[in-house]
């Protein structure tokens, strides 16, 4: 398994967050976290990369103890966790080659390589400064592809983008699981998950309801919103008995 996560809890002084949260990751395979917003996703997604020291629960990746050796752990993983972090005086070519100076193998070609991925060619030499949210968003993904990790967290990816820059985003995913990554990506819009998962984990109010094949899924329902919103129904139900 690439990702491992046994009950990972991150839970917050005001009560929110995300607990007991199990579910693994095979290569090849890509998982949507489908919640609404401040269901715990992002939470979930930044105790796995560090961002956020777990409560409890462990997390591996690759095998490795993600808590206890991060550092090693990390090296496996690409993440866009909420907004990019970028340098806005720099140019889109300079913040990558800034960040490819922190893994080994990754040169001119492989900048290249994800600037294609993205479309973001022509941006290469204008400064981020200048850009939208969705050009942000694209570059934000461009160096979580740079070191081609095994692991590819991905949160709320499609946010500012268009039709068409989300169209993007689905090709980049199932691209990255064909060559045998495992990806993690969450969204708020079931439409979007079901396009690209191949299993779909419901998360709500900071509890993780099921995992399931989008095969067993839409076998069950006529499409993944109608299925979360049955698994909500049923929940809600079962906290007033």
């Amino acid at each position: 398994m690439i990702l491992e996560l046994d009950n990972l809890s991150k839970v917050y002084k005001n009560g929110r967050g995300a607990e007991d949260i199990s579910f693994a990751l095979a290569p090849g395979e890509v998982l949507g976290l489908l919640g609404p917003n401040g269901s715990g996703k992002t939470t979930t997604m930044k105790a796995i990369a560090g961002l956020v020291q777990p409560t409890r629960g462990t997390v591996r990746i690759c095998g490795i103890d993600a808590v206890k050796n991060h550092e090693a752990a990390m090296k496996h993983t690409g993440c866009l966790i909420e907004a990019p972090a970028l340098y806005d005086h720099m140019t889109a070519l300079q913040n990558l080659k800034m960040a490819a100076r922190f893994y080994k193998g990754v040169d001119n070609g492989r900048i290249d390589e994800v600037l294609h991925l993205v479309d973001m060619e022509k941006y290469r030499k204008d400064k981020v400064s200048t850009f939208s949210l969705g050009m942000r968003q694209r570059l934000g993904l461009a160096l979580a592809l740079l070191s081609e990790p095994e692991l590819l967290i991905l949160d709320e990816p499609a946010n500012g983008l268009d039709i068409e820059g989300m169209i993007y985003v689905r090709e980049v995913v199932t691209n990255a699981a064909s060559k045998g990554a495992a990806v993690l990506i969450s969204s708020h819009l079931a439409h979007e998950i079901e396009q690209c998962a191949t299993k779909a984990a419901i998360i709500y109010s900071g509890k993780l309801l099921c995992v399931e094949s989008m095969e067993g899924i839409l076998s069950q329902s006529p499409s993944l919103e109608d299925f979360f919103l049955a698994q909500v129904s049923k929940t809600r139900i079962e906290r007033m008995e």
